[in-house]
């Protein structure tokens, strides 16, 4: 699948590297060190991390404060502004 994302220099440098010690693409390379961190961490601990709602959408656990309608809808009005 093709999509955009924004990551650090210190990390594209990395994955760059990587991917040119192994020569990959740098789009593999970065699917390698992802599967790599995933496997190395505690399945356990990757479990708890994500639930999913009744509706059955993926949920990370709470932190920080809840965004509500209300916030979304002010945060709107004001980007036209």
């Amino acid at each position: 699948m093709r999509t955009n994302v924004n990551i650090a220099d210190d990390a594209r440098e990395f994955a760059e590297v990587y991917a040119n010690a192994n020569g990959i693409s740098l789009g593999d390379a970065i699917t390698q060190l992802i599967r790599k961190s995933w496997q190395s961490a505690s399945h356990e601990t990757i479990g708890s991390c994500f639930a999913r709602s009744e509706a059955g959408f993926p949920m990370f656990p709470r932190s920080g404060r809840t965004i509500t309608t209300e916030m979304v809808l002010e945060a709107q009005a004001n980007d036209l502004d």
